[in-house]
């Protein structure tokens, strides 16, 4: 098994790096084109840095691994609503845009809601999510696309552009970079992790909403520190919310269109776990009228989730 760990952690290490190299070339591509930073970070790096989920739910659902399917978009939701922004927020309290609350946060919501109904099936008589129900979520992934759009024209006018050095060539291989160490590493981390999951007894549910999400989620993690560090809080929250909408819209979309979705309801209370979360944190950012996380409010999504995390492998999942 410690060969299959290696391979692992190598697959970890692939998906991080491409993740990288295709949010540098894609965010340089973008800077051409004088897209705003929260734009930006809505869709380029909220797309980028859910690549590796995207790899992970198509190779995963090739495979008829379920588990995996949907334990790496709720597992990387809760990882990121709960722990991302928990950290980020305990290092710089994070003020946002008056768009975020209104618009971007309740979309999310939404999206948790979604799931819930899609998963348990309240629209047909079978526990699937569908190829229809993943055109659904695919349609409705246009949609917000369609919002972040009209959210780039009010944005532009307002927003200091920063021009990229890099040059068209430059761009380009970052690009192909990253899209090459993705699959490669996503592939790699499907294979090994059902074969670890097996070795160890546990179940595709519980590795897919722990190392999994946890791993495919560390490019959320450093690109929102980092964003914070760097006071641009816009590209910090909004890389997280993104990620968030991408996950149950496209990945579940996409992977369910390739290959229906058998739903788990262990999975019911995971969701309302992240519906919770995500409630709490739009809740947080209406009072006072403050638009803002402060510290003691990260460090309470911070401890929920190393308190689910703690009930999770307690239970083994």
């Amino acid at each position: 098994m410690l060969f299959q760990v290696v391979l692992l952690i190598l697959g970890f290490i692939l998906l991080i790096k491409g993740a990288d190299w295709l949010v540098s070339g894609s965010t340089a591509l973008a800077k051409k084109f004088n897209i705003s930073d929260l734009a930006i970070g809505l869709t380029i790096v909220a797309f980028g840095t859910s690549a590796p989920e995207l790899i992970v739910g198509i190779v995963a659902s090739n495979g008829g691994h379920n588990g995996i399917v949907l334990g790496n978009v709720i597992g990387s939701n809760i990882f990121n609503l709960f722990f991302i922004l928990g950290i980020t927020g305990v290092i710089v309290p994070l003020a946002v845009q008056s768009s975020t609350v209104k618009f971007e946060i309740p979309i999310s919501f939404l999206a948790v809601g979604v799931l819930f109904v899609v998963g348990n099936d309240f629209l047909c008589d079978q526990m699937i999510i569908s190829t229809w129900e993943g055109i659904v979520l695919i349609a409705m992934f246009l949609l917000f696309l369609v919002y972040v759009y009209g959210q780039m024209k009010n944005d532009i006018s307002q927003t200091e552009i920063k021009q990229t050095p890099f040059s068209t060539f430059k761009i380009s291989a970052f690009i192909i970079l990253g899209l090459g160490g993705l699959i490669g590493g996503g592939k790699m981390v499907v294979d090994n992790a059902v074969l670890i999951a097996s070795s160890l007894g546990m179940s595709e549910r519980l590795i897919g909403l722990t190392i999994i999400a946890a791993g495919t989620s560390l490019p959320e993690l450093t690109t929102s520190i980092v964003a914070a560090l760097r006071k641009n809080n816009d590209i910090a929250v909004g890389n997280i919310i993104g990620s968030n909408i991408f996950n149950i819209f496209l990945i579940l979309g996409v992977s369910s269109v390739i290959s229906p979705i058998q739903f788990n309801q262990g999975f019911n209370k995971d969701i309302i776990f992240l519906a919770a979360g995500t409630l709490f944190l739009l809740l947080v950012m209406f009072t006072g009228g403050r638009k803002k996380l402060d510290r003691w409010e990260a460090l309470i999504l911070l401890m929920a989730y190393l308190g689910y995390a703690g009930f999770l492998i307690f239970q083994k999942g």
